[in-house]
């Protein structure tokens, strides 16, 4: 009742709800990148992390919609796995489906939509990479 649990691939922390703020030191370690997350939308996982790169398989259920955003510091690739919906790109729709690859450049805005549920693989590629470095604008 008056607990709180994190768990992550690195263990499972549990601590008193009051003495929350003794845990930031504890969870700072863990770093910038979560490896595993549920959202209201779908979740993600971390699948390889390297210097300059990152994949993660995204699952973005039926009717949900990223935010659309650019990234300074990295390009991304995504590969459609499954489901059916629409990839936007600077602007630009495009239908997307299982096989389909878009690449996003650095600096590109973009989002996926998903008609029915979509997974993902995303492939981050640059010097930087970084929860920080991400950029939101209004939905197109």
């Amino acid at each position: 009742k008056d607990g709180v649990v994190a768990a992550s691939a690195e263990g499972i922390l549990v601590s008193d709800k009051g003495k929350s703020s003794y845990r930031k030191p504890y969870v700072e370690a863990f770093g910038d990148q979560l490896q595993n997350e549920k959202k209201s939308w779908g979740s993600y996982r971390v699948i390889d992390e390297t210097g300059e790169s990152l994949t993660i398989k995204i699952t973005l259920k039926a009717g949900h919609e990223m935010n659309y955003h650019s990234h300074e510091h990295r390009d991304e690739t995504w590969t459609i796995l499954s489901g059916k919906g629409k990839s936007i790109v600077d602007g630009m729709t495009q239908e997307v489906c299982a096989g389909d690859v878009i690449t996003i450049q650095a600096g590109c805005r973009h989002k996926l939509v998903a008609d029915t549920e979509l997974k993902v693989i995303e492939v981050q590629l640059g010097k930087e990479i970084s929860v920080h470095d991400k950029r939101k604008y209004e939905n197109v």
